[in-house]
């Protein structure tokens, strides 16, 4: 019998991305973000988040009506709530947007009370079933296709809420085709480049407002803890990742992503703490490192604190806070580097390939590891 291994991802070339409704239902509780905008993303997604997968019927002011795969009806001030607006008028130009962009199609009814809608390509998208059940409104999930989000941004104005969602349809986890991606949820604007490094510039022209509103944005999402972000050292630009999404996409525990781990994957500075005095029990804790040979004038302490890092990274294994431990740093002999080492990037000819090991007491290496170390100044590294 073939056995089969389980892999949680999302990768670029999936066309549709997943949603599930208890994620609508938090965005709308939070007063936080704005909705106003012209772009549709955030009121197109709560519309697919009451479409039902089934027939099923809706009973209204004692009617009872008949809903079907992709459809939902429910009153004009239900719809007002969920869209944040106050009145009528803008409910049915929000609807009327929708409707011309071949996105849905609405019918009021009972002079002007209800809203019957229907979301164009549901059956496409969207499993239907045959069954007729009531449909559970706070569970569950839906598909919406990517092109289509994409083509809902660059329509208008984004809100605060519809740039979230960008970046939520934007996210790209455990794809080797797109850096950063191994480490956590990175938000990665298909491109083609693989590159998930972004810029103020870019984010102000795809969502239609003035750069400074992006740094706002971006700041409030961090400090409501939707994202995070890693800043380029000397350029502005940053690596977004999102906070949340594995139990949000995967219903699974959310893993703690390290900004520091992402710099070595990004290739990104490392920020070298400040030297201090250490107790005594600190450093008989602390397992041994070895670094063998010059690095043209790099600090050796800078160069132990980075083995340091990437030994943090290593802890999963639980050899990194044994005192037996010792991981000791050489250079790879001649020719490795051009035989089996693969460089991107720029400044190639500054990058050194050198090789890690742990040992485990006097016995032998237990692990190897190669590492790319990058110097970005006289006084700067930059680790992979």
């Amino acid at each position: 019998m073939s056995e089969y291994q389980l892999q949680i991802a999302q990768i670029v070339d999936y066309p549709r991305c997943r949603i599930y409704k208890q994620l609508v239902q938090s965005l709308l509780t939070d007063q936080n973000i704005r909705t106003r905008g012209s772009s549709g993303l955030f009121y197109f997604m709560v519309l697919c988040s009451y479409a039902a997968f089934n027939p099923s019927f809706c009973r209204i002011d004692g009617i009872s009506y008949t809903i079907y795969p992709g459809e939902w009806i429910c009153t004009v001030k239900e719809l007002s709530d969920r869209f944040r607006t106050h009145s009528r008028g803008r409910v049915i130009r929000i609807l009327d947007e929708l409707q011309k962009r071949h996105l849905i199609s609405y019918l009021v009814l009972d002079r002007g009370k209800v809203v019957k809608y229907k979301v164009q390509n549901w059956k496409i998208h969207n499993t239907v079933l045959d069954d007729n059940c009531l449909c559970q409104k706070d569970t569950g999930f839906f598909f919406l296709p990517v092109t289509t989000a994409m083509e809902l941004v660059g329509a208008g104005r984004c809100s605060e809420m519809d740039s979230l969602l960008d970046m939520w349809m934007s996210a790209v986890y455990n794809d080797g085709r797109v850096q950063g991606s191994e480490t956590g949820p990175v938000v990665y604007l298909r491109n083609g480049t693989g590159s998930t490094i972004i810029n103020r510039r870019v984010l102000a022209t795809r969502w239609g407002v003035a750069e400074m509103a992006v740094d706002r944005r971006l700041s409030k999402f961090e400090r409501l803890g939707y994202i995070s972000r890693r800043t380029v050292p000397g350029t502005g630009d940053f690596v977004i990742s999102l906070e949340n999404f594995l139990s949000a996409m995967f219903q699974m525990s959310d893993m703690l992503t390290d900004k520091e781990e992402i710099a070595l994957k990004m290739c990104i500075r490392l920020n070298l703490p400040e030297e201090k005095k250490e107790n005594n029990q600190e450093s008989a804790l602390r397992p041994e490192i070895c670094v063998q040979g010059e690095w043209n004038g790099v600090p050796k302490a800078h160069v132990e604190i980075i083995i340091r890092k990437v030994a943090e990274l290593l802890n999963t294994q639980g050899c990194f806070h044994c005192p037996r431990a010792a991981y000791r740093l050489h250079p790879l002999p001649d020719g490795w580097e051009r035989k089996y080492l693969h460089r991107i990037g720029s400044g190639q000819e500054r990058e050194r390939q050198t090789g890690l090991a742990v040992f485990c007491g006097n016995s032998r290496a237990v692990y190897r590891f190669e590492l790319s170390l990058a110097y970005a100044g006289k006084k700067e590294e930059e680790s992979k």
